[in-house]
Parts: C-alpha cells; structure tokens; sequence
C-alpha cells in the first residue's frame, strides 16, 4: 500500500482511533483528512503479494474478487474455497434480481458483499460514460486507500482495480487524467483467453482498459444498469460537524 511518512504516523494514529471510537457508537466513519494520504508520486499500487487467489469455481468470480479485496485491506492470504463460497452465498442472497444458479451475483449483491465482508463504504456506482467511471473510480481508491470492482465483459465477469497512475494527484486537482491503471482478474491460473485473465497486478492504458470495462448488458432480461459502466467504489463519508 505504500509507506506513509514519519510525520504522519501520528495523525493517522489519531485519525484510527477516532474512526474506532465512532464504529462503536454505530455512526458513519468520517472521510480520512488529505494530509494523512501517503505522499503522491505521480501513482498508487494497493496490490500486495500473497493477496491473489483464483476462483474455485466458474461462478465465483466475485466471490474471489471479495477475498483478493479482504487479503488486501486486512492484510490476510486466505486462498479458501469455503470462504469463496460463503461470500457467494450470502450475496446471492442480497441480489436485486432472481436469477439463476448460472448468472451468479448481481451488482448489487456484490456491492452488499463488499460493504459486509471488507468496508460499508463500498457503493455500487453506474456511469453513463467510460471516462466518468474511471475517473471517479481512482479518484475514490486514493481517497480510501481501497481497491474498486469492475464489472468487464458486459458484466459477464468481475475484476479488481488495485492501482492507477495519472498526471495529477485526484485529492489536490480536478483535471487529472488517468494514464494507466492495475487490474486483477481471478481467472488468471484457470483460464486467460482473449484477455480474460492476465496477471495480476497488470498495467493497462485506459484505451486498454475500455476494451474490457464496458457496459453492462444481461441478455436474458433488461435490468436497471443496461449500458451503464458499473463499479463498485468505496465512497468517503464526510461526518457532519455539530454546531457549537
């Protein structure tokens, strides 16, 4: 996740303890302050090594995209396959729509397994553009320090984005562009066909990227986010200060 400053350390120190202190109250937890981020350097690279796992079966590629975000945040490298299922499971119970065994998890029973299983942050977010989407979506990741998901393939399959690299820091300027992003796919190590998937930690451009992130489209019947770019991202909460 990067190394943050010595001058930091305190003031992130303070800023942990507080968010504690309001999880335990049941309130939202405040967004994390610009100067507690790690020092920009034209990038970021959430990915860490250990964290990849493959998914235990063709249907759990969201189930194991849960588990490669877990590995991240928590620092953990659980590979299990009964926690695969269990992340599939409880979201095929959250989806918005009844679908069949086969079409596996929602959007938004992946957005409910995220905020459940990593961090509630997590929302499920539709844009009607490509650029919106990308932009928003590294925009949220250096916000939080947290991966987004990427429905690719029209939605057939789901994806990590662990890292970004752009012209300016997202915190400080407006119009920053995306230069390259980090992927993780887990199929990687059970199928990479036609793209579908590459390494970990792949470096894309975002003319790549767009070949593989596009709208989302479920043939069968037509669902709330047709033609929509669908993510996933952790959005910041901003605690509302009380009037003295």
């Amino acid at each position: 996740m990067g190394h943050r400053q010595r001058r930091l350390r305190s003031a992130v120190g303070l800023v942990v303890a507080a968010s504690l202190a309001i999880a335990s109250l049941g309130l939202p937890r405040p967004a994390v302050g610009a100067d507690t981020f790690p020092a920009w350097h034209g990038g970021v690279d959430l990915y860490r090594d250990g964290s990849y796992t493959v998914q235990k079966s063709w249907l759990w590629c969201t189930a194991a995209d849960v588990q490669i975000v877990r590995n991240i945040v928590e620092l953990e490298s659980d590979h299990t396959s009964s926690a695969q299922r269990r992340y599939f499971d409880w979201m095929r119970l959250h989806n918005r729509y009844h679908l069949p065994l086969s079409a596996g998890v929602d959007p938004q029973g992946w957005a409910a397994g995220l905020r459940h299983f990593v961090d509630d942050r997590y929302r499920l977010v539709a844009s009607t553009t490509f650029d919106g989407a990308l932009r928003s979506a590294v925009r949220r990741l250096r916000q939080t320090n947290l991966p987004v998901a990427l429905t690719v393939s029209h939605g057939n399959h789901g994806w990590i984005l662990t890292g970004f690299t752009a012209t300016a820091d997202p915190l400080v300027r407006a119009g920053f562009k995306v230069t390259s992003v980090r992927v993780v796919g887990p199929l990687y190590g059970l199928q990479s066909r036609n793209g579908y998937d590459m390494a970990p930690d792949t470096r894309l451009t975002p003319t790549q990227l767009r070949r593989f992130f596009t709208p989302w489209k479920y043939v069968p019947m037509r669902m709330v986010w047709d033609e929509r770019y669908v993510s996933i991202q952790p959005v910041p909460v901003v605690l509302a200060m009380s009037p003295r």
